[in-house]
């Protein structure tokens, strides 16, 4: 069966698009799977016709033409069929992440939807006060079973934009999609990965990520099955037993997922292809994108699928739908002198085209659009085989000039014993990840071990990974601090995040092991460690608050009328007062750094350090000038509690809300 202009069975045209594709594939296989979700799914032709109900739906609802509809659910297979439904009505869709209610918020506040799907649970989180029309799928689901199945006319679902895609940055921004481009991506995609209708597709991203928002017709337009796990922790394990239990053949995800759905990490562990309940016996074909991955990693992956299977690494951008370029290890035309230091990005995929303008890559989509600066650089190999070599706005500025740190992370993978490696560039007090600027205090190198089981650590101590760099870079590309890691951080997407890298233990430039230097070194070359540093500053201005108090408030403390044991009892109070003030004062100067490694906004983190401060501080001034208050003074009882009460009850809401954020850099297995 051939797709794209065709004319189906039941007569009609077949638009041009990737919803016209899936149409044709319910036309003519109306009983084959087409979503997979624990004992839930639906055939092609049920999902259909259930998409055709919530289409009817918005139109009765009076949806706009050339409209925007948001959908935001945790539950995946109502995620197809209100992107499906939405194509029907005419409108483009935009995927909400409802699993973290902030990103979501800066989602929906970067569009105007004309309407948002969602459920009554979600809509609280997501409400921002701007009036937004939200339907409720569960509350008007009966409404929406009553519609009829049929399709909407052809008319009703005519527009340019297919879809919204949002950046992974932490600002997300929308990035409009056509129809043609979706359906050239996917065309692209299935001339190289030669999809059919007996794959089985799991796509391990979140839904709002380009990998899934974009990645879903590779399924439901070459007639396959998508795939979908359910709501809840989307652990290593979950989707492991989901890949084994319904013999997944094609896996979507990124190289941190890769790795651990397919290597088992636990001592002693080991999975095989022919091993019984190892979850790579099924799978033919692991895509793997939205981040470099290096030859050497790339050959241990396929190493650990059956005979047969093979591992695309795919680049693109959001502007490219996810398609750009493809590569596997057999379009080498050798085995590289040293695949852990060589990332390839290989050739673009049919339809599109890549280029090198100062170094710099430009995509040019698969539907033939203008070429897209990716900012990331690359280098064209003799053999035709487009190599990454770092990022733009990565780069390092140091003595005589910039550093990219992708080719310094190369050369440290070449240590033995390290798996991955990250070099970003601190300075007392600031975070990595920043733009760099001259007279930086120096290089950081933050390794994490290989894949596999854990025998202990064999990462080498910055003495060690400075010899082996020593006759490769010139002295100021030279780490001055190693830090360990169990692995290196992500986003949301997948991608090696650099500023939630924590920062060194000692910020003076040295390594974490060092002795007898930083500000936290002891008199006996001992270094302090920052609990018995923090207890070194809060003794004595516990102290000096305790001889303040009559200073600034005389008589505030004054016991001499009170009987014991009452006496003693108050004076604890004034010193747990005066502790509490000095323990805010540290925090004050020593707690942001903590809180900005969390992950979380960095506005949100400010306010809520703010707030920390303000709760241990005002104690101290506010009982003092309760104490010295009259029951009747009007004015100064006012002035305390808009100067305490009401700013510590804020206070409070702040920390609580800081709370119960998900850090941005805590992600599972989705990649």
């Amino acid at each position: 069966m051939t797709h794209g202009s065709e004319t189906t069975r039941s007569g009609r045209q077949a638009l041009g698009s990737v919803l016209g594709r899936f149409e044709q594939w319910a036309d003519e296989t109306p009983e084959a799977r087409a979503l997979i979700a624990g004992q839930d799914g639906l055939t092609y032709g049920q999902l259909d016709a259930r998409a055709n109900q919530l289409a009817h739906h918005l139109l009765a609802a009076g949806l706009p033409d050339q409209s925007l509809v948001a959908v935001a659910t945790a539950r995946r297979p109502e995620f197809v069929v209100a992107v499906l439904a939405a194509l029907k009505a005419g409108a483009a869709y935009a995927l909400i992440d409802v699993a973290d209610a902030h990103t979501g918020r800066r989602q929906l506040a970067a569009i105007r939807p004309d309407a948002v799907l969602t459920h009554a649970a979600h809509q609280f989180h997501l409400d921002d006060g701007r009036g937004l029309r939200f339907i409720r799928l569960g509350a008007e689901a009966d409404a929406i079973s009553e519609r009829p199945t049929d399709r909407p006319t052809p008319a009703t679902r005519e527009r340019a934009t297919a879809a919204l895609l949002f950046t992974g940055a932490a600002a997300p921004r929308p990035v409009p999609v056509g129809h043609a481009l979706l359906l050239a991506a996917c065309d692209s995609w299935a001339e190289v990965a030669a999809p059919g209708p007996a794959d089985r597709h799991l796509i391990t991203a979140g839904p709002d990520v380009t990998a899934f928002a974009a990645g879903w017709p590779r399924a439901l337009c070459t007639g396959g099955a998508l795939v979908l796990v359910e709501s809840g922790p989307r652990s290593t394990e979950n989707i492991r037993s989901v890949v084994e239990t319904d013999e997944v053949t094609v896996l979507h995800t990124g190289p941190a997922g890769a790795v651990r759905l397919l290597f088992d990490e636990r001592p002693g562990a080991a999975w095989t292809p022919t091993r019984a309940g190892a979850p790579t016996r099924s799978l033919r074909l692991v895509t793997v994108g939205g981040d470099r991955l290096y030859v050497d990693e790339h050959a241990a992956l396929h190493a650990r699928l059956r005979p047969g299977a093979r591992v695309l690494a795919l680049y693109g951008t959001t502007e490219s739908a996810g398609i750009g370029t493809w590569f596997e290890p057999s379009r080498l035309p050798a085995p590289p002198a040293a695949p852990e230091r060589l990332a390839l990005i290989g050739t673009p995929f049919p339809g599109c085209r890549t280029e090198l303008r100062d170094g710099q890559i430009l995509l040019t989509p698969a539907d033939g659009g203008d070429a897209i600066p990716t900012g990331d650089l690359g280098l064209l190999r003799p053999d035709g085989l487009l190599e990454f070599r770092g990022r733009l706005r990565e780069r390092i500025t140091v003595e005589g000039g910039h550093l990219d740190p992708h080719h310094l992370e190369s050369l440290i993978r070449g240590h033995d014993g390290v798996g991955s490696a990250l070099v970003a560039d601190i300075r007392d007090g600031e975070e990595p990840g920043k733009r760099p600027r001259a007279g930086s205090r120096g290089l950081v190198a933050y390794l994490a071990p290989p894949p596999g089981p854990r025998s202990g650590t064999d990462l080498p101590d910055i003495a060690a990974l400075r010899a082996h760099l020593a006759d490769q870079v010139p002295p100021e590309h030279l780490p001055h601090t190693v830090v360990p890691l169990r692995a290196l951080p992500r986003d949301r997407a997948g991608r090696e995040d650099r500023t939630a890298l924590p920062l060194p233990v000692l910020p003076n430039g040295t390594s974490r092991t060092a002795r007898g230097s930083g500000k936290y070194a002891g008199a006996g070359g001992e270094a302090l460690s920052p609990g018995c540093a923090t207890g070194c500053v809060v003794f004595p201005l516990t102290l000096l608050g305790l001889a303040l108090t009559d200073v600034f408030w005389p008589g505030s403390t004054d016991l001499t009328g009170v009987p014991a044991p009452w006496a003693a009892l108050f004076f604890v109070l004034y010193v747990f007062e005066a502790l509490a003030f000095a323990v805010g004062v540290v925090f004050l100067f020593g707690g942001g750094s903590p809180m900005r490694r969390q992950g979380r906004g960095r506005a949100l983190t400010r306010a809520t350090h703010l707030a920390v401060c303000y709760l241990l501080v005002a104690w101290w001034p506010q009982d003092n000038l309760y104490r010295l208050a009259a029951k009747h003074d009007w004015p100064r009882q006012a002035a305390l509690v808009y100067a305490f009460n009401i700013p510590l009850m804020i206070a409070g809401a702040v920390v609580a809300f800081y709370l119960t954020r998900k850090p941005a850099s805590a992600v599972g297995a989705d990649d």
